[in-house]
């Protein structure tokens, strides 16, 4: 059999974990706080009745888009974890995906700069990809649960959690007064944080484990 098609040794990599473990936790923070600075600093906002996307329109729009495309990397590097180090079936494969794809809304949503501002130019695609991003929330947790109930029990319920409480808790936003919207939002996207922070924290425990089996 040709060296080609020969199925290579199989293995992890812990400090490759561990990076992009920390990158998910980091990038999460770094869009809390890019939210928590322009709260701050946009002139006439209100917290609690603005949304996020208002905060992502007009001068200080690189704030939020700051936060939003460091979350996206948290993300993806979610992503490249379950990739690198598969547990699961066919249901893990496509909570990968899944999550690979959540990065690339969340991305489009700060790069197509289509929220707060009332943009029309062009094709409009914000609400669908908001959409989109609360069905793939949904299922992702559940998906990749099924793969931690062999090495974390644990985080396997906190995974189907999380996709519960997004069932609940997702479908009212688009029914809330504008006062209290903002507040709600930002509720939401703790629980996607919560997530991310998640997969990350457990990756980045598991790399540290396998560094001190090879010491």
């Amino acid at each position: 059999m040709s060296k080609e098609v020969t199925a290579p040794r199989q293995h992890s990599a812990p400090g490759f974990m561990i990076c992009l473990g920390w990158v998910a936790i980091l990038g999460c923070v770094v869009f809390a706080v890019s939210i928590l600075i322009a709260d701050f600093v946009v002139p006439d906002h209100d917290w609690i009745a603005d949304t996020i996307s208002d905060l992502g329109a007009g001068r200080y729009e690189f704030i939020v888009d700051i936060g939003i495309y460091a979350f996206s990397a948290a993300l993806i590097a979610c992503a490249l974890l379950c990739a690198h180090v598969h547990f699961g079936d066919g249901w893990w494969s496509t909570g990968t995906i899944g999550l690979a794809l959540l990065g690339l809304i969340v991305f489009l949503v700060g790069a197509r700069n289509e929220y707060g501002d009332r943009d029309s130019d062009g094709v409009v695609i914000h609400i669908y990809l908001v959409y989109a991003l609360g069905l793939i929330m949904l299922t992702v947790p559940w998906m990749l649960s099924k793969g931690f109930n062999e090495f974390s029990a644990i985080i396997a319920k906190a995974l189907k959690g999380i996709s519960l409480l997004w069932l609940i808790s997702a479908p009212p936003f688009f029914f809330l007064p504008t006062g209290i919207d903002g507040i709600y939002e930002r509720y939401l996207g703790l629980i996607a944080m919560a997530m991310v922070v998640l997969l990350g924290r457990f990756f980045i425990r598991r790399g540290k484990a396998l560094n001190e089996r090879q010491v």
